[in-house]
C-alpha cells in the first residue's frame, strides 16, 4: 500500500483538511508573488513598507495563533476556528485588488492574516487528533504537499488571469472563488472524541507546563525567525536580476512542486529517523540558500536556488509541527502550535522590517546575508541544546 493510499484508509480527515488548504492557497498563493510588484511598480511603495506590510500582517495572524490555540484546547472545539479562519481569509481577497494606497493593502492583508490566526493552530491540532504518534510526520507532511500543491497552481492562474486582463487588480478580484470552495468543503469535517476534559474557558498561559525540550525548541525557532525575513524579498531580488512578470512566477511555482512532492517523504522520514535530524538538514540547506540569492543573478542560479529552497521547506515547515506536538502532553497539543505559530510571526516583523532596511541602505546581498545568521544559531541550538525527543506519544495520543 502507498503512502496516499494508507492515509486516506486510516486518516482521511487529513486529506479533507488538505483539500481545504488546497484551494485556499490556490486563492492566497495566485497573488503572493503579485503582491510586491503590486506595491512597488502600482502604488509606488518602497521595500521598506514591503518589509512592514509583509512583518505586522504576519505578525498579527501569529498573535492571535497562540490566543485560539489555547481557546481550542480549553473548549476542545478546533472546527468553528478553522472555518471563521478561512471565510475571513476568502474575503479579504478582492480587498486587496480595491486598494489605491499601502494603507489599504496593510488592511486587508491583516484581515487575511487573521483569518490565518484563528485556522492554524486548531487546524494543525485537529490533524495530530487525527493520527496516532507513529504517523505524525507522514500526516503533516501530506497536509503541507495538498497545501502547497494550491501554491504551484495559484501563480500559474496569477500569468493567466495578468495576461488576460493585463491588470493585475483582476486576480484579486477572481481569487475569492477558490476561498469560497474551501470554506465548503469544511463542512466534511467530523472531529474526532476527545480524550481530554474541559478545564476552564479562561485564557491561562503557564510556561511550567511544558516540557524543558518543548522550551530549547521554541527558543531556537525563534532565534532562527528573528533573521527569516519573508519570501517577498526573493521574489523582489528576482526581480531586480531583470527576470520578467511570467518568469518569476513560474520559478516560483517550480519551488512549490518540490515543496509540495518532497512534505510527504520528509515527513515520514522524520517519523523514521527523528524530526531533530531531519531538521537540521533542511536548515543547512536554507543557509547556503540565501547565501546563494545573496551572491547571485542568473536564471539558472535562480531555478536551483528555489529547487533547494522548496527542500528545505518541506524538511521543515511540517516538520517541525510535528516535533513540537511530540513534546507536549495532548491536552496542550493546539497551544504548543499557537505559541510556535506566535513565535515565527512576530520575530518575522522584526525580520522583514530589518531586511527591508538593510535592503534600501546596503542592497540586496547584505539583506540576504543577514539572514543566515539565525539558521546557524538554530543550527547549534540543536545540535548542543536539544538532545533528546521527549515523547508523550504511547500515553496521551489518540
Amino acid at each position: 500500500m502507498n503512502r496516499f493510499s494508507y492515509v486516506k484508509k486510516n486518516y482521511p480527515g487529513v486529506l479533507i483538511l488538505g483539500s481545504v488548504s488546497f484551494f485556499t492557497d490556490i486563492s492566497s498563493e495566485m497573488l503572493y508573488p503579485i503582491t510586491p510588484i503590486f506595491l512597488t511598480s502600482i502604488l509606488g511603495s518602497s521595500m521598506l513598507s514591503v518589509g512592514i506590510i509583509e512583518g505586522v500582517a504576519e505578525g498579527l495572524a501569529s498573535l492571535l495563533k497562540t490566543y485560539s490555540g489555547f481557546w481550542s484546547d480549553q473548549i476542545n472545539k478546533r472546527k468553528p476556528f478553522i472555518f471563521v479562519g478561512y471565510l475571513l481569509s476568502a474575503l479579504s481577497r478582492p480587498l486587496i485588488g480595491l486598494s489605491t494606497t499601502a494603507l489599504h493593502v496593510l488592511g486587508a492583508r491583516s484581515l487575511d492574516r487573521v483569518g490565518k490566526g484563528l485556522r492554524s493552530a486548531p487546524r494543525d491540532a485537529l490533524i495530530a487528533d487525527f493520527v496516532g504518534p507513529q504517523d505524525l510526520g507522514l500526516a503533516f507532511g501530506w497536509h503541507r504537499s495538498m497545501d502547497t500543491m494550491g501554491a504551484v497552481i495559484g501563480p500559474l492562474l496569477a500569468i493567466f488571469f495578468v495576461g488576460y486582463f493585463s491588470d493585475l487588480r483582476e486576480a484579486y478580484y477572481w481569487a475569492i472563488i477558490p476561498g469560497l470552495i474551501s470554506v465548503l468543503i469544511i463542512f466534511w469535517i467530523k472531529e474526532p472524541e476527545k480524550v481530554t476534559s474541559v478545564t476552564s474557558k479562561k485564557f491561562d498561559f503557564n510556561w511550567h507546563n511544558y516540557s524543558k525540550e518543548y522550551k530549547n525548541f521554541i527558543i531556537g525557532w525563534t532565534v532562527f525567525c528573528l533573521t527569516n525575513s519573508s519570501d517577498a524579498f526573493l521574489i523582489l531580488k528576482m526581480k531586480d536580476a531583470g527576470l520578467d512578470f511570467v518568469a518569476i512566477i513560474l520559478i516560483y511555482a517550480f519551488y512549490n512542486l518540490v515543496y509540495a512532492l518532497l512534505s510527504p517523504s520528509l515527513g515520514h522520514l522524520s517519523d523514521k529517523i527523528g524530526a531533530r535530524k531531519v531538521l537540521i538538514i533542511g536548515l543547512i540547506i536554507f543557509t547556503f540558500v540565501y547565501m546563494g540569492f545573496a551572491l547571485s543573478d542568473s536564471v539558472f542560479m535562480f531555478i536551483l536556488l528555489f529547487f533547494l529552497y522548496g527542500s528545505y521547506m518541506a524538511a521543515t515547515d511540517g516538520v517541525s509541527k510535528s516535533y513540537a506536538v511530540r513534546l507536549v502532553k495532548p491536552e496542550n497539543k493546539a497551544s504548543s502550535l499557537g505559541i510556535l505559530g506566535t513565535a515565527t510571526g512576530v520575530s518575522q516583523i522584526l525580520a522583514s522590517i530589518v531586511t527591508g532596511f538593510l535592503w534600501d541602505r546596503h542592497g540586496s546581498t547584505v539583506a540576504l546575508l543577514f539572514t543566515c545568521v539565525g539558521s546557524f544559531c538554530f543550527i547549534l541550538i540543536l545540535l548542543f541544546l536539544i538532545k533528546d525527543q521527549r515523547r508523550y506519544d504511547s500515553s496521551n495520543m489518540q
